[in-house]
């Protein structure tokens, strides 16, 4: 008898079964998540907000904010203070956060763009608990991007705890964009703000 009310059950709510189901998997599953979070990304619903954000008036600069220095896999030394004339793409992430591994293709296709352009920096800090995850995470997905890791208290100008975070510092070291979330950074409108940059 259970059966017979069970089956009647699931051909009445078949969806609402299949969403449950969809539910369960994003939740207990960290690819599931970021695959689904991808997803999200690519609608350009997070861009929405990323592009109001990126200020066409000067926000702080490098000067008024802490030395924030990276550290490479070499052990060599990357201080912000020394960033002035370029454009600094610096993003925290971790390899653990599906919303920094959902946006992560994006930026190795911005990274693949510009990574010849001595004028761009990339900063990409891992807050990983330990670096090798953050290498073994880069390796399985075969992403090209710098790892680094702070070398000194990050400035709450930066980073306040979310992750992922984004900023961009133009060439006289001023924040023009402050992204708490996940975000698309391999649209033409994105690069498009990027140039203007590098024109300045």
């Amino acid at each position: 008898m259970n059966k017979e009310k069970t089956k009647e059950w699931f051909k009445k709510n078949w969806s609402t079964a299949l969403l449950t189901a969809f539910l369960a998997v994003i939740l207990i599953s960290p690819d599931a998540k970021t695959w689904f979070m991808r997803q999200v990304i690519s609608t350009g619903v997070m861009n929405l907000t990323l592009q109001d954000q990126i200020k066409e008036s000067k926000g702080k600069t490098i000067g008024e904010i802490a030395d924030f220095r990276v550290q490479d896999e070499d052990g060599r030394l990357v201080s912000t203070q020394d960033l002035k004339g370029k454009v600094v793409f610096m993003n925290f992430w971790a390899s653990w956060c599906p919303p920094c591994r959902a946006e992560f293709p994006s930026i190795q296709k911005f990274y693949d763009r510009y990574k010849d352009d001595k004028d761009v920096v990339f900063l990409t800090v891992n807050l990983d608990d330990q670096p090798d995850a953050g290498r073994n995470y880069l390796d399985k997905q075969k992403y090209t991007l710098p790892l680094l890791v702070p070398a000194s208290a990050i400035p709450a100008a930066y980073y306040t705890g979310s992750l992922p975070t984004t900023v961009v510092l133009d060439k006289k070291g001023a924040i023009r964009l402050h992204h708490t979330g996940m975000a698309d950074y391999s649209k033409d409108s994105f690069y498009k703000k990027i140039d203007k940059m590098l024109a300045e």
